[in-house]
């Protein structure tokens, strides 16, 4: 279910107490880092354009498609039959690829069919959404886990496959290479079930300096 304010700091420390007893790589981690500052982010058609339209971009290249594909819409809030409504034409103009032309609509298609049901994630388990939003073309296992990060703050997600927290693996529990999925599921088990959390950890200790 989708967390209150109060109620996600509430995690959040029962998290970090959870992995700084159990993980002493965790424990320096978040003495390094501080505060644990995941949030959710609201609308979730929204947040799912946006990663069709950021794959395979740089975060500026993907900030001014996105920002001029939402200034397509007056109120510059996107809905599924918005998008829809859209001429293939105006969607390119802005920037989108021919490709994700047709991955924005067969989201908005999802959506608008009843496909995909925000209001049944609070219902459904990390699988099944994973299952659900993967019939959309254009979106992947790794999409739909960030989804379920940033999104929805499930707090028990893994991503084995994300190239920034498997380097950031090798570095701070000084492995000779990035960990395959299977070591870092072994690696995980300490965090369980705060995978999240301990994942936004290695995220942000990408920045850290060495001592």
């Amino acid at each position: 279910r989708r967390l209150s304010m109060p109620r996600i700091d509430l995690y959040h420390r029962a998290a970090c107490r959870h992995l700084r007893d159990g993980d002493p790589i965790m424990r320096t981690l978040i003495d390094r880092v501080g505060q644990c500052e995941l949030v959710a982010r609201r609308g979730a058609f929204a947040i799912l354009c946006h990663s069709i339209i950021s794959q395979q971009l740089s975060i500026a290249a993907a900030a001014t498609i996105y920002g001029r594909f939402v200034r397509l819409y007056p109120t510059r809030r996107l809905t599924p039959a918005s998008v829809l409504a859209s001429p293939v034409a105006s969607l390119r103009a802005v920037g989108l690829s021919e490709q994700k032309v047709r991955y924005v609509l067969d989201l908005a298609f999802a959506f608008q069919n009843g496909l995909v049901q925000p209001r049944r994630f609070s219902k459904q388990s990390n699988e099944e959404i994973i299952a659900t939003l993967m019939r959309i073309k254009g979106i992947g296992r790794w999409t739909v886990e960030m989804f379920l990060i940033f999104s929805l703050n499930r707090l028990d997600v893994l991503p084995v496959d994300d190239l920034g927290i498997r380097q950031s693996a090798q570095r701070w529990y000084g492995l000779p290479m990035p960990p395959s999925p299977a070591i870092l599921r072994t690696l995980a088990e300490p965090w369980h079930p705060y995978e999240s959390i301990a994942c936004w950890y290695l995220w942000r200790a990408r920045r850290l300096p060495e001592r």
